[in-house]
């Protein structure tokens, strides 16, 4: 793992909370270090249980999570987590197979380091991560309705046949992207880098859960979908 100085300019909000799980010393001591220089307010736990008291009692604005936690998967935590709140969650594991990483994703994590990592990259993808969770602006219709379901932009809300639809923060921001293109094919490399950041193109994989997701959520018949239609190779399309 490659520790760093601050960056000139690189700081974080002082009202961004993070809430490390690790049981491993060294590496929490290092990402408290680096998250405290950048102004980040930081709580750490070093297995699950303490991470779900934490989370409900501190509300962190994102969770790094070990998924080699000494009383708990870490998948387990991300799925108690899920069953309540759309906090970010970037995952720090050993663990590097493409299945273990879909899994964890699949439980409802956004994002994906492994062991060893640069500090650099992930502190990138901790703000790329916060960011996503934040209201996004810009021009478009606010509000578009479809056959059942209902995509409020302005409020960052989706109902499905009159009720809400919980969504995580990677699922709302991949849903907006295709939204606000509406009727257009979004490229596969465009869609992982505006939801997951610049530094990815290519793990497809990662669209293929996130689509089967939104899919299981919002269509009627998710094995046949009506609105979020899938171009082989190229990559995806919301038509109303």
């Amino acid at each position: 793992m490659k520790d760093s100085r601050p960056p000139a300019g690189d700081s974080g909000s002082p009202k961004t909370r993070v809430l490390v799980v690790d049981d491993e010393p060294g590496i929490v001591r290092a990402l408290v270090l680096n998250l405290k220089a950048r102004s980040y307010e930081v709580d750490a736990a070093p297995d699950g249980a303490s991470a779900l008291e934490l989370a409900a009692s501190r509300h962190p604005d994102v969770v790094v999570l070990d998924l080699g936690l000494p009383d708990m998967d870490g998948v387990d935590v991300i799925t108690a987590l899920r069953s309540w709140t759309r906090v970010p969650i970037l995952v720090l594991s050993a663990r590097h197979t493409s299945d273990e990483k879909v899994q964890a994703l699949d439980a409802g994590a956004d994002d994906y380091v492994t062991k060893p990592f640069g500090m650099d990259e992930l502190l990138a993808r901790l703000r790329a991560a916060v960011r996503r969770a934040e209201p996004a602006g810009g021009d478009g219709p606010e509000m578009v309705v479809v056959p059942g379901f209902t995509v409020d932009l302005a409020a960052r809300k989706v109902q499905r046949d009159g009720r809400d639809v919980r969504l995580t923060p990677t699922e709302w921001h991949l849903l907006e992207v295709l939204v606000r293109n509406g009727g257009r094919l979004v490229g596969q490399k465009q869609l992982l880098q505006e939801v997951w950041g610049p530094s990815y193109g290519t793990e497809t994989n990662y669209l293929r859960v996130y689509m089967a997701q939104l899919r299981r959520k919002l269509e009627a018949d998710p094995s046949h979908p009506r609105h979020f239609i899938t171009e082989p190779g190229m990559g995806y399309r919301f038509e109303r």
